[in-house]
């Protein structure tokens, strides 16, 4: 990336509070292009919150959050530039996965071909027909994850993507994105499975109490606690004394 090619995420000291409740106090960090960047924190740490605000769904009290450049609402054709999964119990569950697929198609003005295509991708096409009411959970991740490629973006942003996927599921997740990644995009991921992360990212944001406790590459994480990254998360967050369970 040269000085005059905007990142495709850039956020800067945002805030955000709820009900006199300061959730987000000062969030910054940015992903660059061909990078994958863990976004890393216990629950309630305020990763979704600035997810939302990144993707301009939450408005931010102040600082900014911009998406190649521009704040999200702003993108010109933003389907075909920034695939995101946010919730897969948001599905409709009377409709079929191929169903769900094609509406998200026709809403973004792309080919139906797309469908059957992201179907392939994500393992479902032999599913595809079934209602989603009658999915697992990770059956309906996998549909979520779909309905992000169709566009066929340059940035994922995935909040907990690996949710109820099985083994087979969170391999195929994890070689997928790093193969996006190595072909030139980018993802943000947010996720409790730290083991996971550190097999796949190339950077890490630890957030907690609102803030950004460290923002650097995995290998510096790893290097400056001896190749374990629990215990560097456990060091920043104190979640070893507070909430051990939250970084499972």
């Amino acid at each position: 990336m040269d000085n005059h090619t905007p990142a495709p995420i850039t956020v800067r000291h945002l805030r955000k509070s709820f009900h006199g409740v300061q959730r987000v106090e000062d969030i910054t960090f940015t992903v660059g292009p061909g990078r994958i960047v863990g976004l890393l924190g216990p629950n309630g740490a305020g990763k979704t919150t600035s997810i939302r605000m990144l993707l301009g769904l939450t408005a931010a009290d102040s600082g900014e959050a911009l998406v190649f450049g521009k704040p999200f609402r702003r993108l010109a054709d933003p389907v075909r530039r920034v695939g995101a999964v946010l919730d897969a119990g948001g599905l409709h569950p009377g409709r079929t996965g191929r169903e769900h697929l094609r509406i998200a198609a026709a809403q973004g003005y792309l080919p139906t071909s797309r469908v059957e295509e992201v179907l392939e991708t994500v393992g479902m096409t032999a599913d595809a027909g079934r209602r989603i009411r009658d999915y697992s959970l990770g059956m309906r991740q996998r549909v979520a994850v779909a309905t992000a490629l169709l566009g066929g973006p340059q940035l994922l942003v995935l909040d907990e993507p690996a949710n109820g996927l099985d083994p087979t599921g969170i391999h195929w997740l994890k070689q997928y994105l790093r193969s996006f990644a190595d072909d030139g995009g980018s993802v943000l991921l947010s996720s409790h499975m730290l083991s996971d992360v550190a097999q796949i990212a190339d950077d890490v944001v630890i957030v907690a109490g609102g803030r950004v406790r460290s923002a650097t590459s995995l290998d510096e994480a790893l290097a400056s606690s001896q190749g374990d990254l629990e215990d560097y998360y456990l060091s920043l967050t104190g979640a070893d004394e507070r909430a051990p369970h939250a970084a499972r």
